[in-house]
Formats: C-alpha cells, sequence, structure tokens
C-alpha cells in the first residue's frame, strides 16, 4: 500500500510540473528571458529553500548542515545543477520547436534513460567503494529500456505528425514547428538535463541521518542542484535582457503583478515534481528498484501528463487516426514503465 500512496504523490508531482507551462500563457508584455528567470526564481530559489528546511530538525540549521557536508559531494551537487541549467534552456526551446508534448516527450525521456543510469555510473567512478553499480539491477534496467521504448513510440507518432500536416497545420499547431532543429535541442537538452538525478545521487547524504524524515530527505540536495541551475539561467536571461534591451519589462508597472503572480503559480508547479519526489520516495523505502528508478519514473509520468496537455492545447490536431493510435501506444507504454519493474 505504501508503494502506491509512493507512486501517487509523484505521479500527482508529475502532473503539476507538465501543467506549469499553461499559466506562462497568461503572462503579458514580457519577453521569454524576464519571465523565465522571474518564474526560476520562485522554481529554483524561494520554494527549494523552503522545501528544504523542512529537512532541519528543531535546534539545527540549513547552513550548519551545508558546512559539515563534504565539499566534494556540495560541489559536485551544484556543479551537476549548472549542467543542468543548460538543460533547462535548452528544454524550452524544444517546446517552443516540436510543442509541449512532443517536445517533453523527447526530452524528458531522454532524460529519464540517462539520468537514471548516469548517477550510479558516475558516483562509481569517484567512490567505488559504495558499489553504486550495484543499484543497476536488472528490474531498474528494464524499467528504462521501456521507458525509452515508450518515448521512441512517441517520438514516431511526431514523425508521422511532422509528415502528414502542411505547413500551414503545422504553424497552426505550433507557430514554430521545426521536427529537425527541436529533434536535436530535445535531445541535447534531455541530456543535460538528466544532471539533475546525477546532482541528486551526489547530495543524497546531504541530511541529517535519521534526524530527517525519508521524505524530507533529498530535498537539501535538490535546493543545491536548482541553486546550481538557476545560475546558469540567470546569466543566459540577464545576457539577453542586455542584447534584446529588454530590462524595462521589470518596470512595467501595468503587468507587473499580473505576471509576478502567474511566474509564482509556473514556478510552484515546476517545483512540486520534485517536492513529490522526494515525498514519494518516503514511501518507497522497502523497494530499492523503485527508489533508483523514482527520478525515471517522475520523467516517464510528465511525458504522460504532457502529452494529455498536448491534445487539450490540440497540438495533434489535424493528424490522421493511426498517428493518434501510436501516440496512445506510447502513453500506455510509459505507464507500464512505472510499474513493471515492480512485477519482475
Amino acid at each position: 500500500m505504501e508503494i502506491i500512496i509512493g507512486l501517487l504523490i509523484i505521479a500527482i508531482g508529475a502532473f503539476c510540473q507538465s501543467s506549469c507551462y499553461v499559466p506562462i500563457n497568461k503572462i503579458k508584455d514580457w519577453s521569454w528571458e524576464s519571465y523565465w528567470i522571474v518564474q526560476g526564481v520562485f522554481a529554483w530559489l524561494l520554494l527549494p529553500l523552503l522545501g528544504a528546511m523542512l529537512a532541519v530538525p528543531e535546534g539545527y540549521s540549513l547552513c550548519g548542515l551545508f558546512s559539515m557536508t563534504n565539499s566534494f559531494n556540495l560541489w559536485m551537487t551544484i556543479l551537476f545543477g549548472v549542467l543542468w541549467g543548460v538543460g533547462g534552456l535548452t528544454f524550452g526551446l524544444s517546446m517552443r520547436y516540436l510543442g509541449v508534448a512532443l517536445g517533453q516527450s523527447i526530452a524528458l525521456g531522454t532524460c529519464a534513460g540517462l539520468g537514471t543510469i548516469m548517477g550510479p555510473v558516475l558516483l562509481n567512478i569517484f567512490f567505488p567503494e559504495l558499489n553504486a553499480l550495484e543499484s543497476l539491477t536488472f528490474a531498474v534496467i528494464l524499467g528504462v529500456v521501456v521507458t525509452l521504448v515508450g518515448i521512441a513510440i512517441i517520438g514516431v507518432a511526431g514523425s508521422m505528425k511532422a509528415a502528414s500536416l502542411s505547413e500551414e497545420e503545422k504553424k497552426a499547431a505550433v507557430k514554430d514547428f521545426n521536427f529537425p532543429k527541436g529533434l536535436a535541442i530535445a535531445l541535447l537538452a534531455g541530456f543535460m538535463s538528466g544532471c539533475f538525478n546525477v546532482g541528486l545521487e551526489f547530495g543524497k547524504d546531504i541530511n541529517f541521518g535519521d534526524l530527517t524524515p525519508d521524505m524530507y530527505k533529498t530535498l537539501p540536495a535538490t535546493f543545491l542542484v536548482t541553486l546550481g541551475g538557476f545560475v546558469t539561467n540567470a546569466i543566459y536571461c540577464f545576457y539577453q535582457n542586455s542584447k534584446n534591451g529588454t530590462w524595462g519589462d521589470y518596470k512595467k508597472g501595468n503587468v507587473w503583478l499580473n505576471n509576478v503572480v502567474f511566474c509564482a503559480l509556473a514556478g510552484g508547479l515546476w517545483y512540486s515534481q520534485f517536492f513529490g519526489l522526494s515525498l514519494g520516495k518516503g514511501f518507497l523505502t522497502e523497494s530499492p528498484t523503485l527508489m533508483t528508478l523514482s527520478f525515471c519514473i517522475l520523467m516517464a509520468l510528465n511525458v504522460v501528463f504532457s502529452n494529455v496537455w498536448g491534445i487539450i492545447l490540440k497540438e495533434w490536431k489535424g493528424c490522421s487516426q493511426k498517428t493518434i493510435a501510436v501516440l496512445i501506444t506510447g502513453i500506455i507504454v510509459l505507464i507500464i514503465s512505472s510499474f513493471l519493474p515492480q512485477l519482475v
């Protein structure tokens, strides 16, 4: 029963993340770089900081925790956060050229597979005494493979969509639709985004041990990873503000309140995925396989819900029934991938 509860919590977080781009559509008269960094203040700084403080027992402090942490682990966690930040930037571009459904499917699918595998592999390189590779059991590898199969099927549906629609129909669904360009960017985004889970692996012991409840133990590491990602995004967005002369966005008083509210909502929905991941893992401690696969499961469910939003937003409008059938098949495979490893 606890495993079901854990998976449901992760699913709720995935649904929230997949919905985080909906509030962005309500932002008015701001350039991309302006609203992106403002929502990032909530998604990558304020909310992760508040989440990390939940892991701090009474009489202790977050600064004290970081000061007594092995400095190598601390900086590696932040470093992979910086690398993940590159994935976050290109992730937005993948949806620009492919749409919410297809862009998230390819980027998050790549992220799911590589993020799950890279964490134990890199940890084993730096700390071979931890035997991190032992976590990559047959059930874990099977779960990753099935996830990638589901992503590949959705990718086929995207290719079928690109081949069957006229340029006018593609632009009607996704304004800047470009499948080859979007595919390349989405694969890069997925590879770099997988660094998030690597950062979590390096920071998994950054907590107060038995004094921190299981469901909060990964929240300090999550904050360090998102902090690194914020630095990457801030540098790029402020550069774009200077290049495009959009610093004035932040001074537009007539839309400021509206935009900050929707940026906060988008940031909160985005952070929900990793807050839910931490809470959900607290219920999966009896299953080492699901603990290892939890990041992969989160990404797979993100893809499922993003495609639901893609259908709602009519990004697949005009496609043949065969294309939709392939899309639905891919979604079903992804759902199966979340539960199959537990049955092996």
